[in-house]
């Protein structure tokens, strides 16, 4: 079975949580010895769990799998050499979904709530943007997988919260992030983030960059959201892209795994042997052979046989699972035979600029069409291919612009769509951009679960969730169910 890392730091982020539970008079207060902790013990825990467990999606409890793993496996990017039923296979339970939920919710979200709430009394406007910047990350995550969700009554102490509706979630993720924009303008206050601020080191002009990224990032999700034009929506994206990153200096991605034991980088963790044999897919390992990709060496390694070979998604079991291709080192894939550890350092993209490239291009040709949208298309597959360690005049980079860079009204949202799951291999994103877009293609496994005859399309909830905070919105949720802004065609 697999079996998971824990990092100090998130269990640290519980630990806050927890304490924070208790209520404690307001008299008697030694000023020397502070209940509440400050900002700058709250934030680094906080941003260890956006990357490791969200962005990441490592767990080290009861050998379960977190949001990006799984998606992951849905989009047929990796596979799994166990024997079925499994996540792969479609297998999903409200047991599945308890420890996601419970750590954005418990954990994750609940810290946050904290450090803004310390900053806000304080009036350290540094820290109030950063916690209003990762909120909107945070429950914008939550909304994509489950929908309808607690927010607007889950961090006041209420059990029983009511769920929002996710259209009016989406609504006050774009006020709260033009509030950090606004924020940000004003004094930062006495305590001000450093080195504490894994992500961005105190530089808050990042910060506020990337509450425009997350605005460009939530306006595209509602291209066929009812009740939204994705003109419209395109438009406010390439708006709020004007202020966003403007390359991959400033892009929010942690750089801070050492790769020393309780480390290392999620990806690492989740694919080295120990594992069970996650491997790359078959899908995945396929497409880009077909197009002569030259980043394949770089996003994969060759297996035993001394070929590319992606396993496909719930085939038979193999003895040897080494025959198949692993992620790349660079990536934070871990060597099959646990000799290569250079992976275990990897950087994990939170929203990286490949993501808004991407965004552009698609953005771009909703609205003025594919001639336009051509040349950021082009730069954002070069970009990709830079940052990966190739040359843009690699004969073997040209030649793949040549076959893949044109494109069509036919074509192009098809292609920018293969393309930006290749750039951000692994991401959240690529579900959210399947389910919105249909790209890109994918079949049903050959082996899916009892019952499932489509791909998911969103988590059911936790069972801790379901049992303590019923609700109709939580109530007899089908992983094939869609989520609001997923309408059916």
């Amino acid at each position: 079975m697999k079996k998971k890392i824990i990092y100090s730091l998130v269990l640290t982020a519980t630990i806050l949580t927890m304490g924070g539970c208790k209520k404690f008079l307001d008299v008697n207060t030694d000023p020397n010895n502070p209940l509440q902790a400050p900002e700058s013990l709250i934030l680094p825990p906080v941003i260890v769990d956006v990357s490791t467990v969200v962005a990441g999606g490592s767990f080290s409890v009861q050998n379960t799998s977190g949001i990006a793993e799984i998606t992951s496996y849905w989009m047929q990017q990796i596979s799994l050499n166990q024997p079925l039923p499994q996540f792969e296979s479609y297998k999903f339970t409200t047991g599945d979904g308890e420890y996601s939920f419970g750590d954005i919710y418990y954990n994750l979200m609940q810290n946050i709530k904290r450090m803004g709430d310390v900053a806000k009394a304080n009036n350290d406007h540094s820290y109030g943007v950063i916690s209003k910047v990762l909120m909107a990350y945070s429950i914008g995550v939550t909304t994509d997988m489950w929908g309808d969700v607690a927010y607007s009554e889950a961090f006041d102490g209420n059990l029983h919260a009511k769920y929002d509706k996710q259209e009016d979630i989406y609504t006050a993720i774009q006020a709260m992030l033009d509030s950090a924009i606004a924020e940000n303008q004003l004094d930062p206050g006495l305590s001000v983030p450093g080195d504490d601020d894994f992500l961005f080191h105190g530089d808050m002009s990042k910060w506020e960059k990337f509450a425009y990224a997350l605005k460009a990032r939530h306006y595209i999700h509602l291209t066929k959201a009812p009740g939204h034009d994705a003109v419209t929506q395109s438009n406010l994206a390439l708006a709020a892209l004007d202020h966003a990153f403007t390359g991959t200096d400033d892009e929010a991605t942690a750089n801070f795994y050492t790769g020393s034991a309780g480390q290392e980088t999620p990806w690492y963790k989740n694919t080295e042997l120990a594992q069970g044999g996650v491997v790359l897919g078959a899908t995945l390992i396929d497409s880009l052979i077909a197009r002569s990709d030259p980043r394949l060496p770089i996003i994969a390694n060759k297996g035993s046989q001394d070929s590319y070979l992606g396993r496909i998604s719930t085939s038979d079991v193999v003895p040897d699972v080494t025959i198949y291709s692993t992620l790349g080192y660079s990536l934070g894939g871990a060597d099959i035979n646990d000799v290569i550890t250079t992976g275990a350092s990897a950087p994990i993209a939170i929203l990286p600029y490949s993501e808004l490239e991407f965004i552009k291009a698609e953005a771009t040709f909703r609205v003025s069409g594919a001639a336009a949208a051509q040349p950021i298309y082009q730069q954002a597959i070069t970009d990709n291919m830079v940052k990966l360690g190739l040359s843009a005049s690699d004969p073997n980079v040209t030649a793949y612009l040549a076959a893949r860079g044109t494109l069509t009204d036919g074509n192009a949202l098809q292609r920018i769509m293969e393309e930006k799951s290749i750039a951000d291999l692994l991401s959240i994103e690529n579900f959210n951009d399947w389910r919105r877009t249909g790209y890109p293609n994918l079949t049903i496994v050959a082996n899916p679960e009892a019952g499932i005859t489509t791909i998911p399309r969103r988590f059911q909830f936790g069972t801790q969730e379901v049992t303590s905070n019923p609700q109709p919105e939580n109530t007899n949720v089908k992983i094939t169910d869609r989520v609001w802004w997923d309408a059916a065609p």
